[in-house]
């Protein structure tokens, strides 16, 4: 992959004003529009870096986040030692804040396959790269006997012969909710195994989701799906990742898009996570 960057400033000027140029600077906000150009298997793509499309989920203990697994809510509160407490309401300097949650929780999340292994393998160190061509596609669950199940047939019929590193799925129905849904208890959709051996056949690397796990929510701890994707039982897809707890807005399109995989730098199997889809523009 070969990238080129052009940035372009773009000032408005009105025909009424009586500004000069530098007070007209020094007053509008300037507009950036940073265009990419991006040359993968001697095609070029451009996409704008300037509106990037934000798919994650983020902890706000001001209202009501996302949660999973039974656990408590997540907690930010200040540092507090005797007689100083680390927030400036409260006198302090700065703001110093703990934050106390779960990655697989309370966040958009993404894990490699140390998720499932003995060993704790880092997600951090197996993700190298993190700019991947991807395609949305957006999958109604079916019933299949007490469980909503996205099907091999279903992830076959949106990909068709398409050929992509990353698949960011849509479940529906698509509501805002998702993004302070409490899932614990609830039974949720999830990937059938064989949808997932599709996937990692089709050579796709990296699976973002808008659920809680791609698997069922309590399995006995069978995991086929994860187990699947990583291929476990094989030659191990280390470099692999599944981001779960994404929301994509009804208003991103189906279609291809390329994809900034940003994760935060912990050593461990998970770590919070912020997927960044880019329209190409041609």
């Amino acid at each position: 992959m070969v990238w080129q960057v052009n940035s372009l400033l773009l000032r408005l000027f009105k025909n009424s004003t009586k500004k000069t140029i530098f007070e007209d600077v020094l007053s509008e906000k300037p507009q950036f529009i940073m265009i990419a150009t991006i040359v993968m298997s001697s095609k070029k793509y451009q996409i704008d870096l300037s509106k990037p499309l934000d798919i994650s989920i983020p902890i706000d203990v001001s209202k009501q986040s996302v949660n999973a697994w039974y656990l408590e809510d997540p907690k930010i509160t200040p540092v507090s030692n005797k007689d100083w407490v680390g927030s400036v309401a409260q006198g302090a300097d700065v703001n110093f804040n703990n934050i106390f949650f779960n990655p697989h929780a309370h966040i958009t999340h993404t894990e490699c396959v140390g998720h499932i292994t003995e060993k704790v393998h880092s997600v951090h160190k197996n993700l190298q790269q993190f700019f991947f061509k991807a395609e949305v596609i957006t999958i109604a669950p079916e019933l299949i006997g007490d469980d909503f199940v996205i099907s091999k047939k279903q992830v076959q019929f949106s990909l068709w012969n398409k050929k992509r590193e990353a698949v960011v799925l849509r479940t529906l129905p698509n509501l805002a909710d998702k993004k302070s849904m409490q899932y614990s208890h609830s039974n949720p959709p999830y990937l059938e195994e064989a949808a997932a051996v599709y996937l990692r056949e089709k050579g796709v690397e990296h699976l973002l989701i808008d659920l809680p796990s791609v698997d069922k929510e309590k399995d006995g701890g069978a995991l086929l799906a994860h187990h699947a994707f990583w291929n476990t039982a094989g030659k191990t897809r280390m470099h692999a990742t599944i981001t779960e707890f994404i929301y994509v807005p009804n208003t991103i399109k189906d279609g291809t898009y390329f994809l900034n995989l940003m994760i935060a730098p912990f050593e461990n199997d998970a770590t919070p996570s912020t997927p960044i889809l880019y329209e190409i523009i041609s």
